[in-house]
């Protein structure tokens, strides 16, 4: 396989490493864990032994804990107004942190809203959560301070976010022609860089605020650049954004091809864009074991974090515009969300 060239639709020139199969091993075996757990089926779940051992993001993103909590709890918990859908996604996705949603949802008396928001008091439940324990913001990914002039980061975030409502942010997004035009309007505020502008465009993509295929458009951050790069050697003028275009459009040949089960979200989803963007960041780590005579441009050679097996129940929910029907074990009634009877949560994919 690694000497099999492959074009893509522009007719540009890749050439797969063998790190290539590992991305829809990888892909295949991911997805066969969160598929299992859905089910309710006891562990193991798979039978990758670097996918047994180690943590690593679903294959869809939107499937991941904190996506779905965005996506249930912060995005369609709530008055669904354009302003305040953009205030809830942008101020939880800042953070990206469970745990900061709650903690200020707690003290302040409620789900945050734009029409109640006040900077000082919001800024003040933060400074105490510092004085605490110092943890607000998630670990996934580095969110830097705009500049606005605090000392504390957190405060320059809030500021930054009122600036956003003020300047009619939410109503520029929702008139946008195009994903990327979402993205072009987030990038323009500070610190919200390439990466984290098009993170944001995806989050604010669940809600109904806009509605734009994940087809559209992709924007790869550091570990999908560095899993591309394990991946393929990239012909002249081969851009990341074609190179995970032309992966996303050959997954189904792909799969067939290596012998592999991949079950699609609700049975029918493909890998979108931004799946296969973090399908190639996750590849990165998995190809530090898996190929370690393959190195990227961070130098890491071995992935951090353990997967704890966690047999609790995996409810799921995704934006109803999605059209994911999920059947219940027992009734067997067809829905666009979970449903919780009894203490408990019982559905599989239809």
């Amino acid at each position: 396989m690694g000497s099999r060239a492959m074009t893509t639709a522009s007719g540009k020139s890749l050439t797969p490493t063998p790190v290539y199969d590992s991305y829809w091993r990888f892909a295949s075996a991911r997805q066969e864990i969160f598929s299992r757990r859905v089910r309710g089926e006891p562990p193991p779940w798979t039978s990758d032994a670097i996918v047994a051992a180690h943590r690593f993001t679903n294959a869809y993103r939107a499937s991941d804990r904190v996506s779905q909590y965005l996506i249930r709890h912060v995005i369609y918990d709530g008055s669904q107004e354009r302003e305040e859908v953009f205030f809830r996604t942008i101020l939880f996705k800042i953070f990206n942190r469970i745990d900061t949603w709650r903690l200020l949802s707690e003290q302040i008396g409620g789900v945050p809203t734009w029409a109640t928001f006040d900077v000082e008091a919001y800024a003040r439940v933060f400074d105490a959560a510092m004085a605490a324990d110092g943890r607000l913001y998630s670990a996934a990914y580095i969110m830097p301070s705009p500049p606005f002039g605090h000392a504390r980061k957190h405060r320059n975030h809030l500021q930054l976010l009122e600036q956003m409502m003020r300047d009619g942010a939410p109503k520029r997004v929702s008139s946008a022609a195009s994903l990327k035009e979402v993205f072009e309007i987030l990038r323009g505020y500070p610190s919200l860089g390439d990466f984290l502008a098009f993170q944001f465009a995806i989050d604010l993509n669940y809600s109904d605020v806009v509605n734009f295929s994940e087809t559209d458009f992709v924007v790869a951050g550091p570990g999908a650049r560095d899993g591309i790069k394990k991946c393929f050697e990239v012909g002249e003028g081969v851009t990341e954004a074609e190179v995970i275009a032309h992966v996303a459009s050959i997954a189904d040949e792909e799969f067939d091809r290596l012998g592999l089960r991949f079950e699609k979200l609700g049975g029918t989803r493909p890998l979108q864009l931004i799946d296969c963007q973090n399908l190639f960041c996750e590849t990165d780590k998995y190809a530090r074991v898996a190929h370690p005579e393959f190195s990227g441009e961070s130098g890491r050679t071995r992935i951090k974090q353990k997967y704890v097996v966690n047999e609790a129940q995996l409810p799921q929910f995704y934006p109803p515009k999605w059209g994911i029907e999920v059947q219940w074990s027992a009734p067997s009634t067809q829905l666009s969300g979970p449903k919780e009877t009894a203490g408990q949560t019982q559905f599989m994919f239809r």
